[in-house]
């Protein structure tokens, strides 16, 4: 445990950091992206509850973790420090990126799948390469969480609710039906996950 309460810092800042991003855009789109479904509706019952109690276990877990790594011990993992460490690099390496990829959305972000009244379709910053940046950053940086607080029982939660998000994937792809050709186009020349490279 010697090196522990430096990895729990840097966890804590990670999360700030993050959270800071998250709630500052996601405010802004609230009070001025206009009205949505509520997540029910959008998801259906069982996805809704499933994906937002595996996200909630994962975050108590990390949270606990900061707080007292003692609480969480019960589910260590034994990871080497210049591993952690890798992870804390990466996780503050991609916070310019979640900003860029949260400002490229601007008005249109949900906590949803669901698209707001004045919906636009957004191909530019993040966006031009691929079709979900948001997933693809937030799977990075539950990995680089699970690095950093080396536990199971987060990793499997967190795996558990990165799962239920790409169930949720094909949902997202129903702009098709708001956009038609603009998003067969848009759909073609970019990756869903990961940019396309010809």
């Amino acid at each position: 445990m010697n090196n522990e309460r430096e990895f729990r810092a840097a966890t804590a800042l990670l999360l700030i950091a993050a959270m800071s991003i998250s709630v500052y855009h996601r405010h802004k789109a609230e009070r001025i992206g206009g009205a949505r479904a509520p997540a029910w509706q959008e998801e259906g019952w069982p996805l809704a509850v499933a994906l937002r109690a595996s996200g909630f276990a994962m975050w108590i877990s990390v949270l606990a973790y900061v707080i007292n790594p003692r609480w969480m011990r019960w589910s260590r993992l034994n990871l080497s420090p210049s591993l952690r460490w890798a992870g804390a690099a990466t996780g503050f390496a991609s916070l310019p990126l979640f900003y860029r990829i949260f400002g490229s959305l601007g008005e249109n972000v949900t906590p949803t799948a669901g698209t707001r009244k004045d919906h636009k379709l957004v191909t530019t910053g993040p966006y031009r390469w691929v079709r979900h940046p948001l997933y693809s950053a937030g799977a990075a940086f539950a990995v680089v969480l699970n690095l950093l607080v080396a536990n199971w029982f987060t990793t499997a939660s967190g795996t558990t609710a990165l799962t239920l998000l790409l169930m949720r994937l094909p949902n997202e792809e129903e702009l098709i039906e708001r956009f038609g050709d603009e998003y067969r186009e848009y759909a073609e020349r970019t990756g869903r996950l990961f940019p396309r490279f010809r």
